[in-house]
């Protein structure tokens, strides 16, 4: 079965990630892309490498445009997608990969965000372990799917196990990220011009004011702590697209070093799009570029009896288009897999 798809925000990163894949996902034809200051303006003369969808024009980013197809894809800044949203059909599937959906606290808005909150939708990390399974059961047939911030899910991802298996504590935990500058967005702004990031490495969002953390702390939350507390620092390097996430956790006292990866290892042994390195290795971001893969490595520093969780994503492909299509082949019924793939582009 054919699904009739339409992309909302397809002149940007995040629009632009989510035809690539669509192009090639045998059960989606993109039929539709919009813009806002680009419509009018052909797909190619902003997306040059999607060659195969050539012949589609940017059209506005109305309902009106964006009704009449099964699934809608928002790739549209915060804000944005929620003044979009409640006048489209019950009956489509839309997947907002913004934020506008993803805060189940309207409190959590206000303090991070502020302007109109629009409400929580299934959140879309299927991997994500929760106190009653996983992200993915929520899912099933669901028609409103909030994709994730993709520092939130690396984060999450990287933590949740140790939450849920009851080996690490939910406080006092500290996550460093290295980003590459597309994760922003493709709007002009003068800390991202090559001439500022290339050759240094900026951090910014310090001091717990970055909008993905109350995103991450209802994560952990939802795998089972009581409370959940993180120091977040993100660090803007030279490299266009990719996550390296470095979290540490205390761990339990008590708890040996084999229950500690023992945990990760089974949260993860079934997953095809997150995978637990042997003892000893870590992952590169090289290593994800263009797959919807999450690669971990962990150690444990018995010194400081503190667990180490490093993690890889592309953060426009498992960060945030390909757990949005991961997300919708699981509401539709579709393998979970289809459209996407694990291995990554080298060099």
């Amino acid at each position: 079965m054919s699904f009739s798809v339409a992309v909302a925000g397809a002149s940007g990163y995040a629009g632009g990630e989510l035809l690539r894949l669509l192009a090639d996902h045998p059960d989606f034809d993109v039929r539709t892309v919009t813009a806002h200051a680009n419509a009018g303006q052909p797909l190619v003369d902003h997306q040059p490498h999607l060659r195969s969808l050539r012949h589609l024009v940017l059209e506005a980013t109305t309902p009106e445009v964006l009704a009449g197809h099964d699934v809608v894809f928002l790739a549209l800044p915060h804000g944005k997608s929620g003044e979009v949203t409640a006048s489209l059909p019950p009956e489509t599937l839309v997947v907002d990969c913004g934020a506008d959906h993803r805060l189940v606290d309207e409190a959590d808005w206000d303090a991070f965000y502020g302007g109109d909150y629009f409400g929580a939708w299934a959140y879309g990390v299927p991997e994500l372990q929760t106190s009653t399974g996983r992200g993915r059961d929520a899912l099933v047939g669901a028609k409103r799917i909030a994709a994730p911030g993709c520092n939130a899910s690396t984060v999450a991802l990287s933590l949740a196990p140790g939450i849920a298996a009851g080996v690490i504590e939910p406080l006092d935990l500290v996550s460093v990220l290295a980003v590459g500058p597309s994760g922003a967005g493709k709007s002009l702004k003068v800390s991202l011009l090559a001439s500022e990031v290339l050759g240094t490495a900026n951090p910014y969002a310090v001091g717990g004011t970055h909008r993905h953390i109350p995103e991450i702390t209802q994560s952990l939350r939802a795998a089972g702590a009581d409370r959940a507390s993180i120091s977040f620092t993100p660090v803007i390097v030279p490299m266009s697209r990719g996550i390296l996430a470095t979290s540490t956790a205390r761990i339990v006292p008590g708890t040996t070093a084999a229950a500690v990866r023992e945990a990760w290892e089974t949260a993860y042994a079934d997953e095809p799009f997150v995978q637990v390195l042997p003892e000893g290795s870590f992952p590169r971001t090289a290593d994800v570029l263009g797959a919807n893969t999450a690669l971990i490595g962990l150690a444990v520093d018995e010194t400081v009896g503190r667990v180490v969780v490093v993690t890889a994503v592309d953060n426009l492909v498992k960060g945030t288009a390909g757990a949005a299509i991961q997300s919708a082949n699981i509401a539709l019924g579709l393998p979970e897999t289809t459209g996407l793939s694990v291995n990554g582009v080298a060099p």
